[in-house]
C-alpha cells in the first residue's frame, strides 16, 4: 500500500478512525473521573558506609559499597519486615503488600541517595507515611541487617537529608498524560480498524478494484445520484447534464470496442446481481446511440422481472414472450419511442421458462431479424448469478456488457460473473461501474442507485419535437 491509497483508506475509513478516537478519548476522561485524587511526599536518605580507619582507600571503597547497598535497600523499603511497624504505628487497616503499592523506592546512578515516595488520598497522612517509612527503614538496616554478627554498631549509616512535606497540590489523576494516552490509542486503534476493514472489505469501490479482477476495459464510471430514481431516462430529462455526458461517454467509449463484423450488432447488458443499475444503464445508451441517427432496438429480455416498459413509460402487455410463441408479429410489439431513432420491445407476458425461450431458434431468428432492420440492437437481461437467462443470450450475440455497481458489487460476485460468461466462450466487451462515489457530487452528479426488480418513475417518451410516444400492440395480440 502506497502513500496515496493510504490517504485514500483514511478518508473512506474516516467514521472508523473518528469512532475509536472518541472512545479513547471518553475512555481517558473516564478514567481521569473515576481515578481518586492523591498526593505524593517523598523523603531522601543519605547512605554510607564507614571504615574503620577512615583512610582514603577506605572511604573510597565505603563509598561504592553505599551505592551497590543503595540499589538494593529501594527493595527493603517496600518490604513488611519495615512497613509491619508504619502499619502499627498508625493503625491503618492495609496489609504490607497493599502499602508497598503505594510507595516508590528508587536511587540515581552513582550516587548513594535514596528516595522514598508514598501517595494517599490524605496529604498530609502521605508526608507522615513517608517520614516514618524513612524512619522504620533506618531501624531495620541499622540494627537489624547490617549490624555485625560480633556486635557493636553498624558500619552502615543512614542520615534523612530531605524530610517530608506536606505537598500543595496532587500529583494524580495525572489528566494530561491520560488525555494523551487516550488521543494516542485511538488514534491508533482507529487507523488499524481502518486498515482492516480495508483488507476485509470485497466491495468494489472504483475501477482500480475492477483492474484487479479483470482485463476487460472499464467503459465508463456513473456517480451515485439520489435524484436517478425520479429521473433515470437523463438522457431524455436533461441531455445537457453532466450525468448525461457520461451516457455519451459510455457511447463512445463502446465504439471503440465496437466487436468485429461477423459477431453482429446485438449487446447484451446484464450484472452479477441484481440492483445494479442495468437497465437504466442500457435505456441511457440505446438513447445517446440513438442521438446519432443510428437506428436502435432496446429489448427487454429480462422475463422475470422486466422494467424496460415502466422505466420508458410504455405499455408493456405485449411483446418479447409473444414474438418467441408466435403468439404476435415483430410489427406488432416495437414501439417507436421519441423520434422514432429508438424503438423498443417489452417483455411482454411472462412465461414460465424463460430460459428455454431465450436460447431457442426462434431466439436466435429474432436477433437476425432485428439486425437487418436496424444498427444497433440493446438486450437488458437479468443479473448472471441468479439465474442462466444472460449467460444464454450471450451466446447469440456479439458480447456482454457487465454492470458493476460501486460501493454494493463485491468482488468474488463479479468474479463469478464473468467466469460464467468465460466458461461460454462469451465475448466480454467491458465493465461499466454505476454508483461510484465521488468527492465533488456536485461536480459528478450522474448516475442512479436502483436496478432489477424496483420501479421507476415512468418517463414520457415524448420529445420537444412534438413526436408521438411508442404505439401501443394490437389488443388482438394481448395476453
Amino acid at each position: 500500500m502506497d502513500f496515496h491509497e493510504f490517504v485514500r483508506v483514511m478518508r473512506t475509513r474516516w467514521l472508523s478512525i473518528a469512532s475509536v478516537l472518541g472512545f479513547g478519548i471518553a475512555a481517558a476522561v473516564a478514567v481521569t473521573l473515576l481515578t481518586p485524587v492523591t498526593y505524593s511526599a517523598k523523603t531522601s536518605l543519605y547512605i554510607s558506609v564507614q571504615g574503620s580507619t577512615g583512610t582514603a582507600s577506605e572511604v573510597g571503597q565505603g563509598n561504592s559499597a553505599a551505592q551497590q547497598k543503595t540499589r538494593s535497600y529501594a527493595n527493603v523499603v517496600r518490604s513488611a519486615r519495615v512497613l509491619d511497624p508504619v502499619i502499627d504505628e498508625f493503625d491503618l487497616d492495609v496489609t504490607p503488600a497493599s502499602l508497598a503499592r503505594r510507595i516508590t523506592a528508587g536511587t540515581q546512578q552513582n550516587t548513594v541517595l535514596l528516595t522514598v515516595a508514598v501517595t494517599d488520598t490524605d496529604p498530609a497522612m502521605a508526608a507522615k507515611l513517608a517520614n516514618a517509612i524513612g524512619a522504620s527503614f533506618t531501624k531495620v538496616v541499622s540494627e537489624s541487617l547490617e549490624k555485625p554478627v560480633s556486635g557493636g554498631d553498624s558500619l552502615v549509616r543512614i542520615e534523612t537529608t530531605d524530610p517530608a512535606t506536606v505537598p500543595g497540590a496532587p500529583s494524580g489523576p495525572r489528566k494530561s498524560v491520560n488525555l494523551a494516552l487516550g488521543l494516542a490509542g485511538g488514534a491508533i486503534g482507529g487507523v488499524a480498524l481502518a486498515l482492516l476493514r480495508n483488507a476485509v472489505d470485497t466491495r468494489i469501490r472504483r475501477t482500480s478494484d475492477i483492474e484487479t479482477i479483470t482485463t476487460a476495459p472499464v467503459l465508463g464510471e456513473i456517480a451515485f445520484d439520489t435524484k436517478a430514481a425520479s429521473e433515470p431516462l437523463i438522457v431524455h430529462s436533461d441531455p445537457r447534464s453532466t450525468r448525461s455526458e457520461a451516457f455519451r461517454g459510455l457511447r463512445t467509449n463502446l465504439l471503440f470496442v465496437d466487436p468485429d463484423a461477423h459477431h453482429g450488432k446485438t449487446l447484451v447488458v446484464t450484472s452479477a446481481m441484481p440492483s445494479e443499475g442495468k437497465t437504466t444503464t442500457t435505456a441511457n445508451l440505446a438513447l445517446t446511440l440513438a442521438e446519432n441517427g443510428a437506428r436502435v432496438a432496446l429489448v427487454d429480455a429480462d422475463l422475470r422481472r422486466p422494467r424496460i416498459a415502466d422505466v420508458m413509460g410504455i405499455e408493456g402487455a405485449v411483446g418479447l414472450s409473444d414474438l418467441l410463441i408466435a403468439r404476435a408479429e415483430i410489427e406488432d410489439v416495437v414501439q417507436p419511442w421519441g423520434t422514432g431513432a429508438l424503438s423498443v420491445i417489452p417483455a411482454g407476458a411472462t412465461p414460465p421458462n424463460p430460459s428455454e425461450l431465450l436460447g431457442s431458434q426462434a431466439m436466435r431468428a429474432l436477433i437476425e431479424e432485428l439486425e437487418t432492420r436496424f444498427d444497433h440492437v440493446l438486450i437488458d437481461s437479468p443479473p448472471l448469478l441468479p439465474v442462466t437467462d444472460a449467460a444464454i443470450l450471450s451466446k447469440l450475440t456479439a458480447g456482454a456488457i457487465v454492470v458493476t455497481a460501486a460501493g454494493k458489487s463485491r468482488r468474488p460476485q463479479l468474479t463469478r460473473a464473468l467466469e460464467v460468461l468465460d466458461g461460454l466462450d462469451a465475448r466480454i466487451l467491458g465493465i461499466v461501474a454505476t454508483m461510484v462515489q465521488r468527492k465533488n457530487a456536485g461536480s459528478y452528479g450522474y448516475g442512479y442507485g436502483y436496478g432489477y426488480g424496483e420501479t421507476a418513475a415512468p418517463v414520457a417518451p415524448n420529445d420537444d419535437s412534438g413526436a408521438k410516444p411508442g404505439r401501443r400492440a394490437k389488443a388482438a395480440t394481448a395476453r
